[in-house]
């Protein structure tokens, strides 16, 4: 598998699981840019992910199942990034559900860089349950996907 397409599978995702040193995992919407080798975060100030960074933890962990045909554990590192130009890149509808507009003072960027990641590549439910009859059927192994791991 190449980086390239595991970027590719990854932009579909519009949800996944945050955590950044002793934070815990919470639900975020990642913007994954391959052109930028990371993985970026709109959140606000105050938060545990913020803190985390903000006193030195920079260890993230990024779940990603779910929604999408990509199942992913991704491991890297964390930073806060202001960037002006990236947060006008990224802002969208569901970013401004959360904030007083594009100007609130309290948006933070988080950019995640992977160092590497687990993945599994499916066929999505209906091609999951297609396997799991067509192996009952046949009496051999479903063909579950792709398994692989990435090193960045």
């Amino acid at each position: 598998m190449s980086t390239e397409k595991f970027w590719k599978e990854l932009e579909g995702v519009h949800s996944a699981m945050l955590s950044i040193g002793s934070a815990r995992h919470v639900p975020m919407s990642p913007y994954a840019r391959g052109d930028d080798g990371a993985i970026w975060f709109m959140t606000a100030q105050g938060t545990a992910l913020v803190e985390a960074v903000t006193s030195g933890e920079t260890d993230a962990s990024l779940i990603v199942t779910g929604e999408s045909n990509i199942h992913a554990r991704i491991e890297g590192h964390a930073a806060l990034v202001q960037d002006r130009a990236k947060l006008e890149e990224l802002w969208n509808p569901v970013a401004s559900s959360w904030f007083d507009g594009i100007d609130d003072p309290d948006i933070r960027l988080i950019k995640m860089t992977p160092a590497m990641a687990e993945v599994w590549l499916t066929t999505g439910a209906m091609g999951f349950a297609f396997e799991l009859v067509k192996a009952k059927l046949s009496g051999k192994e479903p063909d579950m996907g792709e398994h692989f791991s990435l090193t960045f």
